[in-house]
């Protein structure tokens, strides 16, 4: 087992390995907002979204994006893609409600 890993680590390139890093790194943080959305809601006992689950959306989809590009996988690109206009959209509503809410 260890001989397969080492050998399939030695068949990538240090680009490779970055993009591959990177995609980790990706998922992490677009899991990451899952566990924020868990965490507010217990803390409340009912389904909120906090703030912070959309930047850990843009932040994923962000870098999700960039490694289906690199990727050249054209479904993952789509649907990244379509995800973040989503993501930044809801951010504006949750931005443009404290603005509003701040107002005299």
């Amino acid at each position: 087992m260890i001989d397969a890993l080492v050998a399939w680590f030695n068949d990538r390139s240090t680009t490779e390995i970055v993009w591959i890093g990177i995609g980790f790194f990706a998922q992490a943080l677009f899991m990451m907002r899952f566990v924020v959305q868990w965490i507010a809601s217990e803390r409340v006992r009912r389904s909120i979204v906090p703030e912070t689950f959309w930047y850990f959306s843009i932040g994923g989809g962000i870098l999700l994006l960039a490694y289906s590009i690199y990727r050249m996988d054209p479904v993952y690109m789509f649907g990244q893609g379509l995800g973040l206009l989503i993501y930044f959209r809801n951010l504006y509503f949750v931005w443009t409600h404290k603005r509003e809410g701040a107002a005299p």
